[in-house]
């Protein structure tokens, strides 16, 4: 079969084919060689480019960077050579032996295809043509693979890879400046440019920055030099511009670099450690110098000021101290440390300072540690204060003892006192736990309560299985716990449980009624339901806690030999039967879904729990007209101080002389005159006087400040007035100016009650008793004669707050008017109060200012 005279033959496409793949085998072994020849001086040429835009050469001695690029260009140079002399183009021999050792072939069958016999025998030639056709058959199987230069070998720690991810990063730094940096690589900086024009226009700027905390501004270097000083911590910032050639800069002998920001510029920042010549060079030539002096940071000063004690009032722990420091104060506190166990961690209270960072400060913190399982012990009490360079002051230590509130429930102080036990020797678990077991063992001294009960045996197991050193701390605050509500008593408990579930219930409605309004129509039957379910189990925690409630009342007025609760209409006091009916009414209106009748209902109840709060005969109007009675009391009683400090001003006016002065005229007092015998006397009297007034003073401060929770500050200003006219009085000089500072501090004092009073307690009503209207005068800054009336109705022998000046010897025929026998309904409500006083005075999150007046009002029962 032949083959037509327009296609090739087979072999014909076979060598086509075999050239064209000799070609990419011949490619392929130059690639392996070059790359094998050149990657030595590629790596040394991308050593020198990591180092040129990273910037590292021009920060060298010109020398020295000369000497680099030196070694640079000779190490190319070398590996350059070399790499020429290993190109060298591949033989078609090799070629072709790459080429079948690619493909699999053996025996050499390309080069049959060059190959001729060597005989004319007819045989011998049908053979080596079958040879040939075998040899061109496997021309379709050739196949070129790709280079292999072999690198891994040559480069086991692939230093190629790194220099190329170093190249790319350092490419990446530079940027924009790249070609600049480039530049300065390959041109070492001997000389500076000349070029006059870049000469005149170098300049500089530098400055430094003290530390935030300092406060201080920024301090600019005078291009002329000088004498510096800052504080410790600073920073300088200096750019120079104008110049190729990078500055210098000394500072104590050392030489810092700066860095180039572009071809004329350089920057340089610098922390400030150490004082001495600080001087900018360039060309080495000095352009400035200036004498750095840095200033160091103090530690804070902080003491007490005085000791530390109990305050006056409450349980609190009065803290004063004082404290400075040369750039200001960033916090204090006060650290604890238990005396007979010092091991034992400290407890730290901070303490607040006034605003920004005060330089000096002083004060006295008040806090409440009294519910702390240190409270009775002493400790020792030391004062940390801080600045901004987070350097600590320490002051002296001082021992005191903790206080500590006073129970009177025999359990209550056995528990307290097991506590304490328990923060001497936390290790003492096994006494502890017996004595528990002696507490629960009597129950019937808590009153059969079954929590508490199950609160001590849970505090008494923990002892002995909890082995953490933080299970003595949970029980100690589970002691007190227990401690608390037993001195508060079960009527107290049950109030609050009381209040607890009727805020829930309440809640419960008005989220009902706000689903109801807002999605009535989308809510399915079981969300409904589910919904009447809950507000029936909240309408049970009602029930249960008022019944709860309702027993602990029943009991307490069984011992106070009271009468039991019965309904009353008028008075809103109700018994079981009462409120059994209104919480069934209420459960019967929420299970039918009637809404407006569940509210009414609520409303009912809530007036009839309110008026059982309140209790049986008393109301929040008596009480408030109580308050304004006694309020109008004390506008009266200064009134009167007002008049009787009037009185001294004038007797003082006629001593000295000048009868036409009045007593309003205080601005120029004329000099004294030589006072008479009559004269001191009457001036010592007055001085007697003026102290009277004065602790008058004091205690209608303290009532006012117990009716309103605040004093006016113009009564402290006349406090201060009378002690000063008092000391004026007693040593002969002229008292005129304190004494009308006083009046003039008295009406705006007597203002400002009054203006209180009816904010807090309304404007007094009509018939209100005694004092009525003193408010009034007293606001509209009358200053004499106006206490006459009322130091009539409160008759002869009476002082300024209207208390009995009557001897105690007197018959009791001429107190009877005075005394007022209180009856049943009155010791009730006394009892009352004492309860609430007690469980407020347990709540220590209340305002210090609260637990001081409630404090007081214990000490007097």
């Amino acid at each position: 079969m032949t083959e037509s005279p327009g296609k090739a033959s087979p072999e014909e496409r076979g060598l086509g084919a075999l050239g064209l793949k000799l070609g990419l085998s011949r490619l392929a072994l130059w690639w392996e060689g070059a790359w094998r020849a050149l990657w030595p001086p590629l790596g040394v040429l991308g050593a020198f480019l990591v180092l040129a835009f990273t910037g590292f050469l021009p920060t060298l001695p010109p020398a020295l960077h000369l000497l680099i690029l030196i070694g640079f260009a000779a190490t190319l140079g070398y590996f350059g050579y070399r790499a020429a002399l290993g190109l060298r183009a591949p033989a078609a021999d090799a070629a072709a032996r790459r080429l079948e050792r690619d493909s699999g072939l053996a025996h050499r069958p390309l080069a049959v295809l060059a190959d001729r016999p060597a005989g004319d025998d007819a045989m011998a030639q049908a053979l080596w043509q079958a040879h040939r056709d075998r040899a061109v058959a496997q021309l379709d199987h050739l196949r070129v693979a790709r280079p292999k230069p072999g690198l891994a070998s040559r480069d086991p720690r692939a230093l190629r890879a790194a220099v190329l991810v170093a190249l790319v990063a350092s490419l990446g730094m530079a940027g924009r400046e790249a070609p600049e940096r480039l530049l300065s690589a390959l041109l070492p900086p001997f000389a500076e440019p000349l070029a006059p024009a870049v000469s005149v226009a170098a300049r500089f700027e530098a400055w430094i920055t003290p530390p935030a905390y300092t406060g201080a501004p920024p301090q600019f270097l005078k291009a002329e030099g000088g004498a510096v000083a800052v504080p410790e911590g600073s920073r300088l910032h200096m750019v120079f511009s104008g110049s190729a050639n990078p500055p210098e800069l000394r500072l104590g002998g050392a030489a810092h670099a700066f860095a180039r920001m572009d071809a004329q510029s350089h920057a340089l920042e610098l922390p400030l450690t150490e004082g001495g010549a600080l001087v900018l060079k360039r060309d080495g030539r000095d352009v400035a110098q200036w004498a750095l002096t840095i200033t160091p940071d103090a530690p804070p000063v902080v003491a007490w000021d005085p000791s530390p004690a109990r305050a006056g009032r409450g349980l609190g722990l009065r803290l004063p101290w004082k404290a400075e420091d040369d750039w200001g104060l960033a916090a204090l506190r006060v650290e604890l440390r238990l005396k007979q166990r010092p091991s034992a961690p400290p407890v730290t209270q901070d303490m607040p300072l006034p605003g920004g960072a005060p330089r000096q400060a002083q004060g006295a913190a008040q806090h409440d540690f009294s519910a702390h399982p240190w409270a009775g012990l002493e400790v020792e009490a030391r004062l940390f204060a801080r600045d901004g360079a987070e350097q600590e002051g320490k002051s002296e230590g001082a021992f005191l003892v903790l206080p500590e509130r006073r129970f009177s429930h025999p359990v209550a102080q056995q528990l307290i006192a097991l506590r304490r036990a328990l923060s001497l020797d936390p290790s003492a678990r096994e006494p502890a736990r017996r004595e528990l077991d002696r507490i629960t063992n009597a129950p019937e001294a808590f009153e059969h309560d079954t929590g508490m009960f199950l609160t001590l045996r849970a505090a008494r197991h923990r002892l002995g299985r909890d082995r953490r050193d933080e299970a003595v701390g949970e029980v100690q605050q589970i002691l007190w716990d227990v401690a608390v509500a037993l001195e508060e008593g079960r009527t107290d408990r049950t109030a609050r449980a009381l209040a607890q579930a009727r805020e829930a219930l309440r809640e419960a409605l008005e989220e009902a009624r706000r689903e109801n309004a807002e999605a009535n129509s989308e809510r399915n039957p079981e969300e409904r339901a589910e919904q009447r379910a809950e507000l029936q189990r909240r309408i049970q925690e009602l029930r249960e806690a008022i019944r709860r409630h309702l027993e602990a009342l029943a009991e307490r007025m069984q011992r106070e030999n009271n009468e039991a609760l019965s309904y009353d209409p008028q008075q809103r006091v109700f018994d079981r039967r009462e409120l059994e009916r209104r919480t069934r009414r209420l459960e019967d209106a929420t299970r039918d879904g009637r809404q407006e009748d569940a509210d009414r209902e609520m409303a009912e109840l809530e007036e009839m729990l309110q008026a059982l709060e309140e209790g049986r005969t008393s109301r929040a109007e008596d009480r408030q007209r109580q308050q304004r009675q006694r309020g109008q009391q004390q506008m009266g009683a200064l009134q009167d101080m007002v008049r009787r400090e009037a009185e001294m001003l004038d007797r003082a006016h006629r001593r000295s002389g000048d009868q036409e002065n009045t007593r309003n005229d205080a601005r120029r007092p004329p000099p004294p005159r030589p006072q008479t015998p009559e004269a001191r006397e009457e001036a010592a009297r007055d001085a007697r006087t003026q102290r009277a007034l004065r602790r008058a003073l004091g205690e209608l401060m303290q009532q006012y400040g117990e009716l309103t929770g605040d004093v006016p500050a113009p009564l402290a200003e006349a406090d201060r007035a009378m002690r000063d006219a008092a000391e004026a009085l007693a040593e002969g000089r002229d008292p005129r100016s304190a004494q009308q500072q006083a009046i003039r501090a008295l009406t705006e004092g007597g203002r400002q009650m009054s203006q209180r009073m009816q904010r807090q307690f309304g404007p007094p009503q009509p018939g209100e008793g005694e004092g009525e209207g003193e408010g009034e005068e007293m606001a509209g800054g009358q200053q004499g004669g106006e206490g006459q009336d009322q130091e009539a109705q409160r008759g002869e022998g009476r002082d300024p707050l209207g208390r009995d000046r009557r001897e105690a010897g007197g018959s009791a025929q001429d107190n009877a008017g005075d005394t007022l026998v209180p009856g049943d309904a009155e010791r009730m409500r006394s009892h009352q109060l004492q309860q609430e006083l007690r469980r407020r005075g347990a709540e220590r999150e209340r305002p210090p200012v609260e637990l001081d007046y409630i404090d007081r009002l214990l000490r007097r029962f």
